[in-house]
């Protein structure tokens, strides 16, 4: 049995990189580490998308059912385009309009992703988030992070970070305090793997306003 962590509690500031040893926990990502960060809408737990070790630790966290996929976040349009097979032509204009924000494009996946991230018929989920910390930690890791709510499967996802420490602070490696997050609804998932786009689930972003983007 892995030893259990003591979380690192950190403090996101205003500043671009939120005051964080960046470099210090994406090292620590790289090699299995598992994070609770805050994101526009929820507290995340966050592992490197191509840590094996780092993404069971989620599942098994979370009581995640295996064929779940994790979703991810991402630092930039080009860290998209290399865990994606293909950019399909709605991509650009709805990226350009919402991102960084909280909408989730599933795009067919790249080869060599691994099979925790990978939704049915070879898909990924990504967005790119608005924290400007957390961009840069992700940018600073070189691959992208797993971005699932903090919560048990099942459970509300939480917006406070003390519930976030209460829950999960003795099995993660670091929580990364931002406050309490905005909340709200989570983020809107868009299909662009099919003939047109599909709205999987509507969230922050409204269905109107993709529609809109489309037309």
């Amino acid at each position: 049995e892995d030893e259990l962590p003591e979380a690192r509690l950190v403090k996101a500031g205003p500043a671009p990189d939120g005051g964080l040893p960046l470099a210090e926990i994406a090292a620590s990502l790289l090699d299995g580490a598992v994070a609770a960060y805050p994101t526009e809408t929820f507290y995340a737990l966050g592992a490197a998308a191509f840590s094996r070790k780092g993404l069971e630790r989620v599942f098994r966290l979370k009581g995640r059912d295996r064929s779940k996929p994790l979703p991810l976040v991402a630092a930039d349009l080009d860290m998209v385009a290399r865990i994606a097979a293909s950019l399909p032509p709605p991509f650009a204009r709805l990226a350009g309009e919402f991102w960084p924000g909280p909408l989730t494009l599933v795009l067919p996946a790249a080869p060599g992703l691994p099979a925790a991230v990978l939704g049915p018929g070879g898909t990924v989920a990504v967005r790119v988030p608005p924290p400007a910390w957390l961009r840069a930690l992700v940018r600073e890791l070189a691959e992208p992070l797993t971005s699932t709510s903090a919560n048990l499967a099942g459970e509300s996802a939480l917006d406070d970070p003390a519930e976030v420490a209460a829950l999960v602070g003795d099995r993660v490696d670091w929580l990364i305090d931002g406050g309490r997050t905005p909340g709200g609804l989570p983020s809107t998932i868009v299909d662009l793997t099919g003939e047109a786009p599909r709205i999987l689930r509507e969230g922050a972003v409204p269905a109107g306003k993709i529609l809109a983007s489309l037309t």
